[in-house]
C-alpha cells in the first residue's frame, strides 16, 4: 500500500499532471451542463405543447366551428407528437440534435410532412454536439496521451531509470503502478462528475454503470497504446508526436473515411426526395378524373367504399383520399430510405468494433435513446397516430356524418409510448 500511495503523492507533486486532471473534470462538468442544457431545453418544449395546443385548437374551433364538415377539422387542425428523451440523453445529444423531437401532423399525406426539410445524413455520428459522448471520444485520449506518453522515456532521460534497475524490485510493477494510478486519476475525473449527474437526472443504475464501464474500456484502449509507444524506446518527443498522430487517425481521420466508404457502399435517397415524389403524386391528382382516385383508394381501404358518391361539388373526402394515394405511392421509396438508413446504422455498428471511437459513440446514443434507430422509431409510432388520426376523420367523411365543434376535442391524442 505504501507503494501505491507512493505514486499518488508523485503525481500529485507534478503541477502539470493536477492541471491536467483539474481541466479534464472542468471540461467534464462543462459537457455535462451543455448537454443538461440541451436536453432541458427540449423538455421545456415538449412541456408547453399542451398550452400551445389549446390555444391553436381555439383559435381554429374559433374560425372553423361552425362548419359540420370534417374535412375542414382535418385540413385545418394541426396534432403534435413528440419525442421525449431519456433520463441518460444529456451524456449523449446524439440525433436528437440533428433531427426534429417534436412535429405537428395533419390528417393529410404524411410522407411529406414527416421528411419535409430532412437533408442530412448522420448515420456515422463524428465530431457533434460538445457532450460527455465528445469528451469521452475526443478528448479524454490527449489526457492520456499528456500523462503517459513520457512513463518510461523521463526515467531514461533523466538517468533514474538505470538506478531503479539496479535496485533489488521489478521495474515492471513499478511502471504498472504508476499506469494504473494515472488511469485511475483520470478515470475518477470523468467518472465523478457525471455519476453525480446521473444520480440527479434519475439515470438507472443498469444504464449508468454501462457508461461507466464504457468510459473504462475506452480508456483503457489509449492506455494500452500508450504502453506499445512508450515501451518502443523511443524519447518523449518522438512518443507524443507519435501518439498525437495516432490520435488523429484513429479519432479524426479513419471515422470519417468509414463514414464515407459507408454511404458509398449503401446508397440512401435524401428523406426529401421521398416529400418531393410524395407531393408530386398529389399534385397529379388535381389532373385525372376523380373516379380514378376513389376507385384506386377503395381497392386498398375496401372499409369506406360504402361511402356515398363525390357529387359535382368539391368534397374533403376526395381530397384526403388522394394524398393517402399520394403516401400509398411513395411507400416503397420510405421503406428503402428506412432499411437503407437501418443499413447504415448496422455498418456503422461493425465499424465501431474496429474504430473504438466509432464503437464508443454507437453505444453510448444506443444506450442514452439517442441513436438513429430511435429517431426511426419515433418516425414509425407517428405513423401509426397518423393512422389513427385518419381513421377518426375519415369516420365522418365517409359517412357523411356532420362534425360539430364538441368534436374537435375528441380527436386522438399522441401517446409516445404507443
Amino acid at each position: 500500500m505504501n507503494r501505491w500511495s507512493y505514486e499518488l503523492r508523485l503525481l500529485l507533486r507534478s503541477r502539470a499532471a493536477v492541471a491536467g486532471l483539474v481541466l479534464l473534470a472542468l471540461l467534464a462538468i462543462a459537457s455535462l451542463v451543455s448537454g443538461l442544457q440541451r436536453i432541458d431545453s427540449q423538455r421545456k418544449a415538449i412541456a408547453a405543447i399542451a398550452a400551445v395546443q389549446a390555444e391553436d385548437m381555439a383559435a381554429v374551433t374559433a374560425a372553423h366551428g361552425d362548419a359540420t364538415d370534417a374535412g375542414v377539422a382535418a385540413y385545418y387542425s394541426f396534432h403534435p407528437t413528440w419525442n421525449p428523451p431519456s433520463p441518460l440523453a444529456f451524456a449523449a445529444v446524439g440525433m436528437r440534435d440533428v433531427a426534429p423531437f417534436m412535429l405537428r401532423v395533419r390528417a393529410l399525406g404524411l410522407e411529406a410532412q414527416i421528411h419535409d426539410g430532412d437533408s442530412f445524413n448522420p448515420e456515422l455520428a463524428l465530431a457533434g454536439r460538445f457532450d460527455f459522448a465528445f469528451l469521452l471520444t475526443f478528448l479524454l485520449p490527449l489526457f492520456v496521451i499528456a500523462l503517459l506518453h513520457d512513463l518510461r522515456s523521463a526515467e531514461t532521460e533523466s538517468g533514474r531509470e538505470r538506478m531503479l534497475r539496479s535496485l533489488p524490485l521489478h521495474v515492471g510493477r513499478l511502471y504498472l503502478r504508476r499506469v494504473a494510478v494515472r488511469a485511475a486519476a483520470l478515470w475518477l475525473c470523468v467518472a465523478v462528475p457525471f455519476t453525480a449527474v446521473a444520480l440527479l437526472q434519475g439515470v438507472p443504475l443498469l444504464p449508468l454503470a454501462g457508461v461507466l464501464a464504457l468510459a473504462a474500456a475506452y480508456l483503457l484502449f489509449w492506455v494500452a497504446l500508450c504502453l506499445l509507444v512508450a515501451w518502443r524506446g523511443w524519447n518523449s518527443g518522438v512518443n507524443a508526436a507519435t501518439l498525437a498522430s495516432l490520435w488523429v487517425v484513429i479519432a479524426l481521420v479513419a471515422p470519417a473515411l468509414a463514414n464515407v466508404a459507408i454511404e458509398r457502399a449503401i446508397p440512401v435517397e435524401q428523406g426529401a426526395a421521398i416529400a418531393r415524389a410524395q407531393r408530386e403524386a398529389v399534385n397529379h391528382a388535381w389532373d385525372i378524373p376523380r373516379e380514378d382516385t376513389m376507385r384506386r383508394f377503395y381497392a386498398r381501404y375496401p372499409q369506406w367504399r360504402d361511402s356515398a358518391p363525390l357529387g359535382d361539388g368539391f368534397h374533403y373526402k376526395w381530397y384526403l383520399a388522394f394524398h393517402q394515394n399520394g403516401d400509398d405511392a411513395v411507400a416503397p421509396l420510405a421503406a428503402a430510405y428506412r432499411h437503407g438508413i437501418q443499413r447504415r446504422t448496422a455498418a456503422a455498428a461493425t465499424v465501431g468494433r474496429v474504430l473504438p471511437p466509432v464503437g464508443l459513440q454507437v453505444a453510448l446514443t444506443r444506450l442514452a435513446g439517442t441513436d438513429m434507430q430511435a429517431h426511426l422509431d419515433y418516425q414509425q409510432r407517428i405513423g401509426r397516430y397518423h393512422a389513427r388520426l385518419r381513421h377518426y376523420y375519415y369516420g365522418y367523411l365517409f359517412t357523411d356524418r356532420p362534425f360539430h365543434q364538441r368534436d374537435y376535442g375528441t380527436a386522438p391524442a399522441f401517446d409516445p409510448d404507443r
